[in-house]
């Protein structure tokens, strides 16, 4: 079974290039399940239900956040109606709305694919502990899923590594999103886990993670605060293509890609 993971999504130009470019990967690849990072489909910064069902009418089954969840007002409203829209699990369980984990049923496959995200610790807002998360989250999953892919939104390379070392042979991939970098370290790990550090951003090119360069650079120089903008050019789409063995669980091929338009 082929799953493609898509970077983050930032703003208008992501959405514009997801809209030309999913439908040409589906037909080439006939992948069983399309996830796709939105926590920063709308406007650069969260997601509100306009965006969310775009993203999903563009091909996408499932869509992730990360640290920028909770940027709209607006994802109160539906983040706890929507089945295939999760925020990091690693949320305090009691008293975030949503919810980190989805069982998504693939029919062409006849098999469940779960989809874990958490949220990194390291250089980000305190959180529980991912690593603590993703073995409750596991645990309650025991014969709901043939497949588990897990987004990890983390900033530091070592904790994504160490993640995807962690779960390695527990899960079929552990894919990581946040530094709008796509990473050339892809791997099938001793165990049978696809990883990569970083998927990448589907969004502006010519641009500073997604956003027109002016407003990094004033914050960087100057240290004042600056609205940062997001206008029109050249786009990129980032993103994996996983293959899994659906009976055992594991990966045994990874691949990027990486377009411009």
């Amino acid at each position: 079974m082929n799953i493609i993971v898509i970077g983050d999504i930032v703003g208008k130009p992501g959405r514009e290039s997801l809209r030309n470019t999913l439908p040409t990967l589906r037909e080439r690849y006939d992948p069983g399940l399309v996830i796709a990072n939105g926590e920063n489909a709308a406007g650069g910064a969260g997601i509100n239900e306009k965006t969310y069902w775009e993203i999903r009418d563009c091909g996408v089954d499932v869509v992730t956040a990360g640290n920028h969840t909770w940027d709209r007002k607006e994802i109160f409203q539906f983040i706890d109606t929507e089945y295939n829209l999760i925020r990091p699990a690693n949320y305090p369980e009691k008293t975030t709305p949503g919810r980190g984990v989805t069982v998504f049923w693939v029919e062409k496959e006849q098999c469940n694919v779960a989809i874990i995200n958490l949220l990194g610790r390291v250089f980000m807002t305190p959180v529980d502990c991912p690593f603590m998360a993703a073995d409750r989250e596991l645990e309650r999953l025991t014969g709901k899923a043939h497949v588990v892919v897990v987004d990890f939104h983390a900033e530091a390379t070592s904790e994504k590594e160490a993640m995807g070392w962690y779960l390695d042979g527990r899960v079929g991939a552990v894919i990581g999103t946040h530094s709008h970098v796509q990473t050339a370290d892809e791997r099938i790990l001793p165990q049978g886990t696809a990883y990569i550090t970083d998927a990448g951003m589907t969004g502006l090119y010519d641009s500073i993670l997604g956003v027109d360069p002016a407003g990094p650079l004033k914050r960087f120089i100057t240290k004042l605060p600056c609205q940062l903008k997001i206008s029109s050019g050249r786009t990129m789409f980032n993103a994996v293509i996983i293959h899994i063995d659906r009976k055992s669980g594991k990966a045994d091929s990874i691949e990027r890609i990486f377009h411009i338009y």
